[in-house]
């Protein structure tokens, strides 16, 4: 008996006697669905076997122990991949979003194809009974679901669809989960995009790395030419709106590279820009570490630039705030729901503004070009206070490398004293203040988002290791701290 075989057995049995909850059908008809599925895309044992298996932990007794030991690490890791949180002894209903959440980061942090097509065909077969529903009953049949907001259902599909679509666009599952998404969801998705493209490829083998962002990496292709390459997780749609929002900002005066072309980069996007003999503003402080306030002058006037343009929301800018918002719904608030509302409280007391923010606003984001500073990282250029640009700054230059100065130094490419003397000096030149009351002032408000971002970014993974959450805990302590004496963030 060969693994698919055995696995149908075990499964078979695992599942006796349960039912879908829509159809009243055997529920391992549906596991065999996936796996079905999955052998269109490849056929590879270990992945289809994970399919027939990938209920097993969720849906019954059984265990990832039980499934490593009869089938192996490989088939246990990736049905543990499909296997959500439950939450137990919360309301499902309540849940739902926040166990959809963790998942997507799974999907959106592996490398691992055979993942990514066990997530399409498990989402496949339920979005295939979703369509059926939809047809059958209309928005009615949305009430018999826990969750049952539909644009909440879309925005998990959609994610979905959008986490793949790089990796499976050429299969047939991909362009059949695209139709019902979009039968569902009209325009929630370009549906001639599941049809299959080919983008010019190109490689970096050999290219310099010239600079590194939170979203890719920037390499010199050629003379006249860089190419950003956009991290594993990054779907089309981001380039495109990346692009799309550089064009915006470059009509309305802030200094930047438009890109002209999206190419494939191996298995990653990747956007290409003209720039002659353009490097980074962090390459430079490398280069001259004493030239830090010379380089803060260029980073200040910049931001300077950007903070004195004012926009409406007839102009379809996103919320800068909201984005502060998320670092603490999607963080502190898994730690200390209060303090979580503290925090919220003093955030949403911060008076809005019509002024651009770029919201990803380092050096490793700015190149010069023949003297003159062009910014390439656009994706997140919203509407806001300009206080959001200057707690992220802090966060890049201050509060990564506290724990671990290394961070700071790869992420930047020159120390982390040279990196704190650079965020005072840019501050320094930004407020046009040498006083040092106003300074501590002014960097005190910006550790505040400053912690909670650093909160997210370690809940963003999985599992904290005790040493993470030893950290969550100090930073927990001196959000405390300030949340007790801040009375406003305000910082103009």
């Amino acid at each position: 008996m060969n693994k698919i075989e055995e696995a149908i057995i075990y499964a078979t049995v695992m599942h006796a006697g349960k039912v879908r909850k829509f159809g009243n059908r055997p529920f391992i008809l549906h596991s065999l669905e996936v796996a079905h599925i999955i052998s269109t895309m490849t056929d590879d044992e270990d992945v289809i076997t994970a399919g027939i298996l990938h209920d097993i932990v969720e849906e019954t007794d059984g265990t990832l122990g039980e499934v490593e030991k009869r089938f192996g690490s490989r088939v246990a890791i990736l049905v543990s991949s499909e296997t959500e949180d439950k939450f137990q002894g919360e309301d499902p209903n309540v849940t739902w979003k926040r166990r959809k959440e963790s998942s997507l980061k799974v999907l959106k942090n592996s490398q691992d194809i055979g993942v990514k097509m066990l997530w399409l065909a498990d989402k496949l077969a339920n979005i295939r009974s979703l369509a059926g529903l939809f047809s059958e009953k209309g928005e009615a049949f949305w009430q018999e679901l826990h969750q049952k907001d539909p644009e909440v259902h879309r925005w998990y599909y959609q994610s979905i669809a959008e986490t793949l679509e790089f990796s499976l666009n050429r299969t047939a599952a991909f362009k059949e989960y695209i139709k019902h998404l979009t039968f569902i969801w009209p325009r929630s998705f370009d549906s001639e995009k599941a049809k299959y493209k080919k983008y010019k490829e190109v490689s970096v083998d050999g290219c310099a790395l010239i600079g590194r962002g939170a979203k890719g990496d920037v390499y010199r292709y050629d003379d006249e030419l860089i190419i950003k390459v956009f991290n594993q997780n990054n779907t089309f749609r981001d380039v495109e709106k990346e692009i799309a929002l550089s064009r915006k900002a470059f009509i309305l005066g802030i200094p930047t590279a438009i890109s002209f072309g999206i190419v494939s980069v191996g298995e990653r996007y990747g956007a290409m820009y003209e720039m002659v003999d353009a490097e980074t503003v962090s390459s430079y402080i490398a280069k001259s570490p004493g030239q830090v306030k010379r380089y803060a002058l260029v980073m200040a006037e910049l931001a300077r630039t950007i903070h004195s343009i004012e926009v409406s929301g007839d102009e379809s800018f996103p919320d800068a705030i909201e984005r502060l918002r998320g670092y603490i719904r999607k963080g502190i608030a898994y730690e200390d729901e209060a303090l979580a509302n503290r925090c919220m409280k003093l955030l949403d007391a911060l008076p809005a503004t019509g002024t651009l923010v770029h919201g990803d606003f380092h050096t490793g984001n700015v190149f010069m070009d023949k003297g003159e500073p062009l910014l390439i990282d656009m994706d997140r250029i919203s509407m806001g206070n300009p206080y959001v640009e200057i707690s992220d700054m802090y966060y890049f230059y201050v509060i990564l490398g506290e724990e671990d100065p290394s961070v700071v130094e790869s992420f930047m490419g020159f120390s982390y004293e040279t990196a704190c003397a650079f965020f005072r000096e840019f501050l320094k030149l930004y407020l046009g203040t040498e006083s040092e009351d106003r300074l501590n002032e002014v960097i005190e408000k910006a550790s505040f988002i400053g912690y909670l971002r650093a909160i997210h970014r370690i809940h963003k993974k999985p599992a904290l290791s005790e040493r993470e959450k030893e950290t969550v805990g100090r930073y927990l302590a001196k959000i405390e701290s300030l949340a007790q004496r801040l009375d406003s963030l305000d910082i103009l």
